[in-house]
């Protein structure tokens, strides 16, 4: 997560103090990353050491404002258009767990992937109340419509990674029941393939059996 361009987005709307900036950018990703104020001071530290914010003066109340610079306005356009990388992933807890599992003495590796399982449907059904919730803002226009559509794409992406994240369970028990039967029933049974298209499942054709000509 980039706290740094993140913090430039938001400069970039005008001059804002730290405190102030920790709330909307925990208001626009409905708090899923939350910030404390160090971090925050931290990071406009290394973007004024960077030349990409610079003091803007005093508010009202005396705190003291940011701005970002030209420079900075050019690194947040940059990174808006740069893909995210994805050949570092990074490193994933529920990965780790399981590929530990895997033959570990005293370890049933199914009933950690079941507990895993109950865990990862239960915070699906979260973001998804959640995602009504904000629907639900949007809609009465009684609510920061920008603020709210930032959240929802930020729900929505979570739902997608816990969805995701069910399927793979599924597939890595299946994969170890597979692979705990003895090596001359390992076979796997030949099925229809799916292949997604637009979202839906469809069945891969099957190839016809040869027929042989009537004599």
């Amino acid at each position: 997560m980039s706290i740094r361009h993140g913090l430039l987005a938001l400069l970039e709307r005008g001059p804002r103090y730290g405190s102030q900036l920790r709330t909307e950018f925990e208001s626009r990703t409905g708090s899923t990353w939350p910030l404390n104020v160090g971090q925050v001071y931290t990071t406009l530290a290394r973007l004024e050491r960077d030349g990409l914010v610079a003091p803007g003066g005093e508010d009202s109340a005396g705190h003291t404002l940011y701005a970002i610079t030209d420079s900075g306005r050019a690194e947040l356009h940059q990174w808006y258009e740069r893909p995210v990388d994805r050949t570092n992933p990074p490193r994933d807890e529920l990965s780790i767990k399981l590929a530990m599992a895997v033959g570990a003495p005293g370890v049933d590796i199914r009933a950690v992937i079941q507990a895993q399982r109950h865990a990862t449907i239960k915070a699906m059904q979260d973001y998804t109340r959640l995602k009504a919730q904000a629907l639900a803002a949007i809609d009465s226009g009684k609510s920061r419509e920008r603020d709210d559509v930032a959240w929802l794409l930020v729900l929505e992406q979570l739902i997608f990674q816990t969805e995701a994240e069910a399927r793979w369970l599924d597939h890595s028990e299946s994969r170890l029941v597979r692979l705990s039967l003895p090596a001359d029933r390992r076979a796997e049974p030949d099925q229809p393939q799916a292949a997604e298209t637009d979202g839906a499942a469809v069945t891969a054709p099957q190839p016809r059996a040869s027929r042989t000509p009537r004599s």
